[in-house]
């Protein structure tokens, strides 16, 4: 059985960040369940239309070329990247280096935290792909059964879940951030 994390927002906390600038360069943090540091790279803000509280993050794909369910990800794509203080979860728009998108990226997170220009962001299992057809599948469902969280933390499974659940229904009806102007 997996055991909660001591230190964590509720899924539902809505953090105060400090201002975000167009064009400020920032280190992007993935946390996992337990903690543990992911990953860490650099970005920049840009204006991608993002509606308020959400902003972009632009990185680029640097790790060996990657297939999940149809989504390919292959080093020098630009991912834009959507953060927000007031939703459990965030959504990477993955563009081809000609500019095409080549899909959507989400995970269920606790509330994304910014400290000065470090930007973290703390993994919760479940992913949604969806790629330009409006197809997708979620991911991981599997790993938050076998993590024995539903018994240990049913509150904290129901909001996952919930989160997930949301982001399809975002996802199905082509509304931000599965939308591409």
């Amino acid at each position: 059985m997996a055991e909660t994390p001591l230190l964590h927002p509720p899924i539902d906390c809505v953090q105060e960040w400090p201002e975000l600038p167009i064009g400020m360069s920032i280190v992007v943090q993935k946390v996992g369940f337990s903690g543990d540091r992911k990953t860490r790279y650099p970005g920049l803000v840009v204006d991608a239309r993002a509606p308020s509280p959400w902003i972009a993050v632009k990185c680029v794909w640097t790790l060996p070329a990657l297939e999940m369910n149809g989504l390919r990800l292959i080093p020098g794509d630009a991912l834009i990247e959507f953060f927000s203080p007031a939703h459990p979860y965030n959504v990477f728009r993955v563009h081809a280096p000609d500019g095409a998108v080549r899909g959507w990226y989400a995970n269920v997170t606790y509330p994304t935290v910014v400290h000065g220009n470090e930007l973290e962001w703390h993994d919760l299992w479940l992913d949604l792909i969806v790629l330009p057809d409006g197809s997708f599948v979620v991911r991981d469902q599997d790993e938050l059964e076998e993590s024995g969280l539903a018994t240990v933390d049913p509150e904290l499974h129901a909001a996952i879940v919930a989160a997930c659940d949301e982001l399809v229904g975002l996802a199905a009806s082509h509304l931000f951030p599965f939308n591409h102007p």
